[in-house]
């Protein structure tokens, strides 16, 4: 089923308010919101409050029988927030461009290209960890997700120093870029 027929069932869903349609839409979304939100002066707040604002537009125009989608729901979406966004900016004085002067400088398809192609990077990088197996993947996600020092990890995984916890972890980070860059030429 192609995208544009998803998000055709996925606005009759939500013109229902099928649960499982909107988590779908919140879903797949609502990142790219924050980032745009959280990139321009927001908060975490911020962003759900202007995606929840973008969705209640979404719902009243999927009950109004002669309103077409012209454009992918992320596209529409993120245009409906990115308006909302700036208005609100104007409104407490933090931004000196008017929204339609901003439309010139940024162009909504770019972004949400720009986002697409960082969202399958992620994937990929995402798959690449699924592969490396362990010890390497938690020694990785302790390292750089957890950002403990090499001496907790060392500890963690019975390592004899530090040192060898940063040798092992050079070795994983190695097979992880060969993982990731396998599978990203192969996408691309």
């Amino acid at each position: 089923m192609s995208t544009i027929e998803q998000d055709k069932l996925l606005l009759e869903g939500l013109a229902i308010q099928d649960k499982a349609s909107i988590e779908t839409i919140y879903k797949s979304h609502f990142p790219m919101i924050q980032n745009l939100i959280i990139n321009n002066k927001g908060s975490m707040d911020d962003a759900s409050d202007t995606f929840q604002e973008a969705m209640i537009v979404l719902y009243q125009k999927s009950l109004d029988n002669e309103f077409q989608l012209n454009c992918l729901i992320k596209t529409y979406l993120y245009s409906v927030c990115k308006r909302i966004w700036l208005k609100k900016l104007q409104q407490i004085q933090r931004f000196g461009l008017q929204a339609d002067d901003f439309e010139e400088y940024v162009a909504i398809e770019e972004d949400v290209t720009k986002h697409e192609k960082q969202q399958d990077r992620f994937h990929i990088m995402e798959n690449a960890l699924s592969k490396i197996g362990e010890p390497c993947k938690s020694l990785l996600e302790a390292y750089y997700i957890q950002k403990k020092h090499m001496n907790e990890i060392a500890a963690e995984f019975k390592y004899t120093n530090a040192d060898n916890a940063k040798t092992q972890k050079y070795k994983c980070l190695m097979r992880l870029k060969k993982l990731f860059f396998a599978e990203y030429k192969h996408e691309n």
